[in-house]
């Protein structure tokens, strides 16, 4: 087993109950059947599988974190498009040991964020073949700034936001 040091969070369930009603853009989510699978949930940081229900929508990571932690992101407050499952879905499997849609040869970006929810340095990531391992330095690097409240993970092609990992 593979252990992870920075454990990968999905979307918040609280979070994920109010985007399935009204996403952070305003608008309500449309619901579809996946007839290709593999698009990345957010909710449970798994790819999604053929036949099951699915929704596209606005998330605005920083925005709903600095509500709870009393910050205010100012112009950092980012939103984008995210898949979840159209309905309430347990989150994460089992121990939740690795990093989703870890594979060799994908670009992503790894933001910094303070505690006042203002972005502090990032960093491009090419994932090897150890993905894993690459993820760990990544991180290790992240918050060995001990201004470093939060990580923020994504896709660099198309910016989307895959996953947070909190100072530990």
């Amino acid at each position: 087993m593979t252990t992870t040091t920075f454990p990968p969070l999905p979307i918040p369930s609280v979070a994920l109950k109010e985007l399935r009603g009204r996403d952070d853009a305003g608008r309500p989510p449309r619901p579809y059947t996946d007839d290709e699978g593999g698009a990345p949930l957010r909710c449970c940081l798994r790819s999604s599988t053929v036949g099951e229900r699915i929704a596209l929508v606005s998330y605005a990571p920083l925005r709903r974190w600095a509500a709870q932690a009393g910050a205010d992101p100012g112009a950092y407050d980012e939103q984008g498009p995210v898949f979840v499952h159209a309905e309430e879905c347990g989150g994460p499997a089992g121990d939740n040991s690795g990093y989703p849609w870890a594979r060799p040869g994908a670009l992503r970006v790894l933001r910094r964020y303070d505690d006042r929810g203002h972005i502090t340095g990032g960093r491009m990531l090419l994932l090897p073949d150890d993905a894993h391992a690459a993820f760990e330095h990544a991180l290790a690097e992240a918050f060995h700034d001990p201004g470093t409240a939060q990580v923020h993970v994504r896709a660099v092609e198309f910016g989307c936001y895959h996953f947070r990992v909190d100072r530990p």
